[in-house]
């Protein structure tokens, strides 16, 4: 599979996790304690996989900002 086709699948699957973080976070006194776990534990397991593999798929990109040599200075 190409990089930015697996982008174009990894991307929204990875903000519908950050969601899920995010609402059963809100909603954690509301929600019974073992759907608690699977919603949110399971789903944060899921999010930093996810969240690796991003980064993984974007690496290039992360070095050519971020990881820079800087210039020589000249004497």
């Amino acid at each position: 599979m190409k990089r930015n086709t697996a982008l174009k699948i990894l991307n929204p699957i990875l903000g519908l996790l950050f969601l899920n973080q995010v609402i059963t976070g809100l909603l954690a006194d509301s929600i019974p304690p073992d759907t608690f776990e699977v919603l949110h534990v399971g789903g944060g397991i899921a999010f930093a996989v996810a969240a690796v593999l991003h980064v993984v798929l974007n690496w290039s990109w992360v070095k050519a900002n971020f990881l820079k040599k800087a210039p020589k200075a000249e004497p």
